[in-house]
């Protein structure tokens, strides 16, 4: 699943731990990111001294088995992490999805944890990049979710995007267990708060948020991008 980050991406990781049939991984690429680049996010050191920082062995890992030897491995991915040698067009027998949110409340998210961000920060133009490179290797269009669909009729979102990733449907995605889970990263204790403290999809998004010109200008220069993903959507 490529994701853009405040993107319901861990409520859907969430949602898939809780299938009998499912492991789940969370942001292999994001010490090997912060290494790379040198972003200086919240919990920078902790993240790369706690994960392996080389992008080839982390992709031979992410192809590998599954670690329990569950019949569906899921991997939540951040397409902005992709910032070293390896790409989507490396897990070429992997079946692929995209998860998406409107760049306005992406924006607002971040801007409610008081992070500075760019456009490149919310990985929309990258996930259609994706998406394009993808959809040509395969030969068929992968399936894309928008965060506000779920939210307005999980059950039905995800029971099409479950037949789309031709697996079975399980009602253990509707619900998880409270609190932190033990796949989460580290860097959980700083950016889960919400989601641990939930048990299963929160309401559907209200009207949109206003945002300071700082912040639309990062959501504008995402709209196009966002919007091309948005055509291809699983609606309820």
């Amino acid at each position: 699943m490529w994701s853009g980050p405040r993107n319901l991406s861990t409520a859907m990781m969430r949602s898939f731990s809780g299938r009998s049939d499912t492991y789940v991984s969370d942001e292999p690429f994001y010490g090997a990111y912060l290494k790379e680049t040198g972003d200086p996010q919240p919990m920078a050191a902790e993240v790369i001294a706690d994960m392996n920082c080389d992008w080839r062995s982390v992709a031979e890992a992410m192809r590998a088995p599954v670690p329990d030897g569950s019949p569906i491995w899921y991997q939540k991915h951040m397409p902005h992490h992709m910032e070293g040698p390896i790409d989507i067009l490396d897990f070429p027998a992997m079946r692929h999805a995209f998860l998406i949110r409107d760049p306005i409340r992406v924006a607002a998210s971040y801007a409610n944890k008081r992070s500075a961000i760019n456009s490149d920060h919310l990985g929309i133009t990258r996930q259609w990049e994706y998406f394009q490179k993808i959809s040509e290797l395969q030969g068929k269009v992968p399936p894309v979710v928008d965060s506000a669909d779920i939210l307005t009729d999980p059950e039905n979102v995800l029971k099409k995007l479950c037949k789309a990733l031709d697996i079975p449907w399980d009602s253990g995605m509707l619900s998880w267990n409270l609190g932190p889970h033990p796949q989460d990263g580290i860097w959980g204790s700083h950016w889960y708060d919400k989601v641990n403290a939930s048990t299963g999809f929160g309401d559907p998004p209200g009207p949109l948020p206003e945002l300071s010109s700082e912040y639309q200008a990062v959501a504008d220069a995402c709209r196009e991008d966002y919007e091309a993903l948005r055509e291809h959507a699983l609606t309820p």
